[in-house]
């Protein structure tokens, strides 16, 4: 199942927290080799993760994590305005219509419907939140498999490293978008809908404003 977290409230679910950041440091740490910093207890955090983010995080039936994203509004602090800016033209990418997306982890075990749930998860927010676009940076060699997934992102601007170069990305909020990946994964779009539901009691502007 699919849970909506601020990381505010990632005590309320100490084992997916701590399985969700120890994922990130197998995937980015040791199995990319990026220069992350895992901490002493084995988890991949950053500066990011202190701005009160919104995670969304694929559960498994053990309690643990299957996979996440972390998605956080452009009009504040990003990734890809202070780390990444050099691929969009030095255009600062801000709107309250747009949010950003990073940390994309699977779990070393996770099935291949989890990478799909995941982006329908993330389209449904951004179409409670009442949101046009999601921007992140992806290596350019995974573009086919968002197409295999069924939502292929406009490509702003690569760099030239071959197949470690990366990509900044604009992906469209679309019924659909969310419906063709519901399709393709054997997803219901009525669960992706109930696992929203579930994890939100107020408004969509109260939500937003949480975040903000």
């Amino acid at each position: 199942m699919i849970r909506y977290i601020y990381a505010n409230d990632l005590n309320d679910f100490p084992v997916l927290a701590e399985t969700m950041f120890k994922d990130r440091a197998e995937q980015f740490k040791n199995r990319l080799d990026w220069d992350v910093t895992v901490n002493e207890n084995g988890w991949e955090c950053d500066e990011y993760d202190g701005l009160n983010p919104l995670y969304i995080i694929w559960e498994d039936e053990d309690g643990t994590h299957g996979g996440s994203l972390r998605i956080m509004p452009t009009v504040g602090r990003t990734m890809t305005a202070e780390h990444f800016r050099h691929l969009t033209d030095g255009v600062h990418i801000a709107s309250p219509l747009i949010w950003e997306c990073t940390r994309f982890c699977l779990s070393p075990c996770a099935p291949a419907h989890v990478a799909a749930g995941l982006l329908a998860a993330g389209i449904e927010l951004g179409l409670r939140f009442g949101l046009d676009q999601a921007i992140g940076v992806i290596y350019a060699r995974t573009v086919p498999i968002y197409r295999r997934i069924g939502h292929v992102p406009d490509v702003i601007g690569t760099d030239d490293a071959g197949r470690q170069s990366i990509s900044v990305c604009v992906w469209n909020i679309t019924e659909t978008a969310r419906n063709t990946i519901c399709a393709r994964s054997g997803i219901a779009v009525e669960d992706i809908e109930r696992w929203f539901d579930a994890s939100f009691n107020a408004s969509p502007a109260c939500m937003i404003a949480e975040a903000a």
